[in-house]
């Protein structure tokens, strides 16, 4: 179907803004022009606690936010990993799906400020999610969370990170890890799905910026093919927690995201692979009227989840 009507507005509004590519810029700039929009956004929504600490990490201190809903607990747990393409974005660009997903599904979520590109080059970001997701399972108590229901998840890079954690999780003996969510997620740096071309250009994010983000995560042209960028192209997808994938029909990103549900069934893991025709990438969170369908499937499959246990 043709892009729907609000989106295709959006996007020519955003096209007669005139403002360069994030291609065309510096991660800085880009950095820069994204606080500049959070600062227009409304009062945030109300969660009953919001927490902000810092927790060991690999290369230092890493932050995090912990969001806890009303209610007494133990509350399950969200692991959440922004996106932004490996080098922008942060815990308040996100703080508004943090926020959403924490009173919709019932749970305690830990947004994660992993260290970002090209400052921290590949793997510094798995390495942190990682060493984040083990803190949660390892202190789950003390943030009135239970450690048999954690669950982890993000979008865009972050739904990279999500597939690259569980990988890690299981390969590594845990922590044991019910459920995964990714929301249009890059799973294959080769970059040679058709979505990429049929999508490429004119939908919010272009092939140019992929390969802007790509060479500033990576360290080199190898690197696209480790399974820790690219957990597509692991050899052995089984043993791996449920998951929900959301694609976006016109998200240049489509096709490999499906393809690693597609993958993951194979291997005998349930899947969900929730296709939104008509939707760009990065709807959820974003202006777009959808935002609150998708984020009520989001908060929906977390509930069932957590339920299940």
């Amino acid at each position: 179907m043709p892009l729907q009507p609000h989106v295709q507005a959006y996007l020519e509004e955003t096209k007669a803004l005139n403002q360069p590519p994030t291609s065309a810029q510096t991660p800085e700039q880009v950095r820069q022009a994204i606080k500049a929009e959070i600062a227009e956004y409304g009062e945030p929504e109300a969660v009953a606690r919001v927490e902000n600490r810092t927790i060991p990490g690999p290369g230092g201190e890493i932050p995090i936010r912990i969001y806890t809903p009303q209610g007494s607990g133990p509350f399950p747990i969200l692991v959440y990993f922004h996106g932004g393409g490996w080098v922008v974005c942060d815990l308040d660009t996100h703080d508004g799906i943090c926020r959403s997903l924490a009173n919709r599904a019932g749970c305690v979520v830990v947004a994660v400020d992993y260290r970002l590109a090209p400052e921290h080059k590949f793997p510094a970001a798995p390495e942190d999610c990682f060493a984040a997701t083990k803190w949660v399972a390892e202190n789950a108590a003390a943030i009135n969370g239970d450690p048999t229901r954690i669950a982890i998840g993000g979008d865009s890079a972050g739904g990279n990170l999500t597939a690259v954690i569980t990988q890690m999780a299981r390969d590594q003996g845990g922590p044991a890890i019910i459920f995964q969510l990714m929301n249009c997620p890059c799973t294959d740096f080769s970059m040679t799905a058709p979505s990429i071309e049929r999508n490429g250009e004119g939908c919010g994010l272009d092939k140019a910026d992929m390969i802007w983000f790509m060479n500033h995560y990576l360290n080199n042209e190898s690197e696209r093919k480790d399974p820790l960028a690219s957990p597509l192209l692991a050899a052995d997808l089984s043993g791996l927690p449920p998951a929900l994938i959301i694609t976006s029909e016109y998200d240049l990103l489509c096709d490999e995201g499906e393809a690693y549900g597609h993958r993951l069934k194979e291997a005998g893991v349930p899947v969900t692979i929730s296709r939104y025709e008509g939707m760009i990438h990065g709807f959820i969170g974003s202006p777009l009227d959808l935002e609150e369908r998708g984020m009520n499937e989001c908060a929906a499959a977390l509930r069932a989840a957590f339920a299940s246990k």
